[in-house]
């Protein structure tokens, strides 16, 4: 399989954790590559920052515009019309980059999982299927897909793995409403999640990294030893 186009970042030589983040629709990695200079991991040792592209396709709800998007949106409703079928498809290029960071030399324990709005929805497809245990999942501004599908396909490697959620009160595109029901979901089936919200719309804020930063920084702590 044909990698997707990245941006990387190493906050140091010889990196002991990856962190793989997926931007929102119509974005692209350049959008949330920032992130690598804000997230002020130093405690957890070098980390490398991978932000992808993802693929150029047509938006039904844009009026077929071609732009970057991991899926289709075929309506406002975002539950009862999902791009299934676009959804496995950037799951298993997601799968793909977890892979090369493997061979990279980075377990998946170390490897963390996020995304901001669809790739929110992105991380916790890919996250909750992958079938080795990852550190951690963020989701930023989005919601659980496929969420009836969750419980028989999570893979039992990542049942109990932490997630970091959080969402703007505010938010239009993806109302907090459903980002609730997300959480609630994913604590149903045994996941601590950490919720936050925030007074803003689609968007982040800076507690918002601040309490990210802190969360990651807890997940990775101190740099695993060579073995």
């Amino acid at each position: 399989m044909q990698l997707l186009d990245t941006i990387e970042t190493d906050t140091g030589p010889n990196p002991t954790a990856t962190i793989i983040f997926l931007h929102g629709l119509g974005d692209s990695g350049h959008g949330f590559a920032p992130f690598a200079q804000e997230l002020d991991l130093s405690a957890a040792g070098p980390v490398r920052f991978i932000f992808p592209h993802a693929p150029m396709r047509p938006v039904t709800i844009n009026g077929g515009y071609v732009m970057r998007a991991w899926y289709d949106i075929l309506g406002a409703d975002l539950v009862r019309r999902e791009d299934e079928t676009g959804l496995r498809e950037s799951q298993a290029l997601v799968q793909a980059l977890i892979a090369r960071e493997n061979e990279r030399g980075i377990p998946s324990a170390r490897i963390v999982l996020g995304g901001f709005s669809q790739g929110c929805a992105m991380t916790l497809l890919t996250g909750l299927r992958h079938g080795e245990r990852l550190a951690g999942l963020v989701g930023l501004s989005g919601y659980l897909p496929l969420a009836a599908q969750t419980a028989a396909e999570r893979h039992a490697a990542n049942h109990g793995v932490p997630v970091f959620l959080a969402h703007g009160r505010q938010d239009p595109v993806i109302p907090i409403a459903r980002a609730l029901a997300s959480r609630d979901a994913l604590l149903a089936l045994g996941h601590p999640v950490e919720w936050h919200e925030y007074p803003m719309p689609h968007s982040v804020c800076g507690p918002e990294v601040e309490h990210l930063t802190r969360w990651l920084t807890t997940l990775l702590g101190a740099p695993a030893r060579p073995r």
